[in-house]
């Protein structure tokens, strides 16, 4: 386990998938510390092409449309931090040829990138890696550690569990320096609407029922995206390389229960009236949980409180958005 360099040098990042809605995130704190953010996105249909307006307002910001699997070189940087990624699960039972491409391919092609590259400074980058918490399959009662067995439950679990071990053998074999960072469940003004939050609320607005699979029951561990980009901003800091971390939002509830919540806020009536219970998900996982005691031991902690930030999110939602 080693310790990231310090360095009086402003830091030289790579931010991929960072149009997507974590990816804003952790572009919008790096650029925020003054880090110089090599932007790179293929513009799919989740990513917002809008943040570059806000992206280019910072002088320390550049950006290639591009497709990780089809980068061909890296500038000199200290990290690559790895937001793109097919990331719904849904999308993933259906069709998991994307999953593939981009969440086990699009790693592939930045370890070979790692792999060979050639800086006048000699040090690698560190490949600081988002994967998820549903690598470890679901768990009744309890929390899944950095060091439990990965069990991924579905298409898509699966792919970001393939790339944590290809990680893990390119350290071994060609010493690849990597962090891989598993949050729980991202929630946050910015999200595409295939999530629950702002599904609920175009639903909820159209007066459509939402699909709520397996009756509204599986618990999730809702995690602020802001705060899952300080945690990136914590450990590049002070954290270690070659190392796992767990990243919790420290609140669990139901699907069911955040759509109450949502339909609540807008008046909407109850979850029954409003929702459609004849679909269940294969695959479903239901309920994550996880011990983030070894992030929180680097001063880290969650911030957002879900409860106050959840009414901002379904305003946002419900006046800015065209459906």
């Amino acid at each position: 386990m080693s310790s990231f360099q310090k360095s009086e040098k402003a830091k030289v990042v790579y931010v991929t998938g960072c149009l997507g809605f974590i990816g804003s995130y952790v572009t919008r704190e790096c650029l925020k510390k003054g880090w110089f953010v090599k932007g790179v996105d293929k513009c799919s249909y989740a990513s917002n092409k809008e943040l570059l307006d806000e992206f280019n307002n910072f002088e320390n910001f550049s950006f290639v449309e591009c497709d990780i699997n089809d980068l061909k070189f890296l500038y000199e940087c200290d990290y690559v931090i790895n937001t793109a990624a097919e990331t719904h699960v849904g999308n993933s039972i259906s069709n998991s040829d994307e999953f593939i491409n981009s969440n086990i391919n699009g790693v592939h092609n930045l370890l070979e990138l790692l792999k060979n590259y050639r800086q006048e400074t000699s040090k690698k980058p560190v490949l600081l890696h988002f994967s998820t918490d549903e690598v470890y399959g679901d768990i009744t009662e309890g929390e899944h550690f950095e060091t439990d067995a990965l069990k991924p439950s579905n298409p898509y679990s699966a792919t970001k569990a393939a790339a944590d071990m290809l990680i893990l053998a390119w350290q071994r074999t060609y010493k690849i320096p990597y962090v891989i960072l598993r949050p729980t469940n991202n929630y946050g003004i910015g999200q595409y609407v295939e999530k629950l939050i702002p599904k609920a609320c175009k639903y909820a607005k159209l007066g459509k029922p939402l699909p709520l699979h397996n009756k509204g029951e599986p618990i999730r561990n809702w995690l602020h995206a802001k705060d899952t980009a300080l945690a990136v901003i914590k450990i590049v800091e002070v954290g270690a390389y070659n190392n796992i971390y767990n990243i919790s939002g420290s609140f669990e509830e139901s699907n069911y229960l955040v759509f109450e919540k949502v339909l609540k806020h807008l008046g909407k009536g109850s979850v029954e009236e409003n929702a459609d219970f004849s679909f269940d998900r294969d695959g479903q996982d239901m309920r994550y949980a996880l011990n983030d005691e070894k992030i929180k031991k680097l001063g880290w902690k969650p911030e957002a409180n879900f409860s106050k930030e959840l009414p901002k999110i379904v305003d946002y939602y419900n006046e800015k958005f065209i459906w």
